[in-house]
């Protein structure tokens, strides 16, 4: 059991890819009125629209980068 499918390096990207994807749920939530006859615009802003599923895409593609680096690997197969 001395060999994981992801490496320590993997591991700390996909972390990291974690922690973009809550940051960009944090910008996407907001923009709530109590009353529901009263219509809010600041639902559709930028940050909602635009920028909160480019954080959370980039949190994605940082995350498949760390499952997917093969770099620990090419020394080990090498060597068997």
């Amino acid at each position: 059991m001395d060999k994981f499918a992801i490496t320590p390096k993997g591991l700390r990207f996909v972390l990291a890819g974690f922690i973009v994807m809550v940051a960009g749920f944090v910008l996407l939530s907001g923009g709530g009125v109590k009353d529901p006859e009263v219509f809010n615009y600041a639902m559709f802003d930028f940050r909602r629209l635009v920028a909160a599923p480019v954080v959370i895409l980039c949190g994605m593609i940082v995350i498949i980068a760390g499952i997917m680096n093969r770099n620990g690997d090419s020394e080990n197969a090498k060597q068997e």
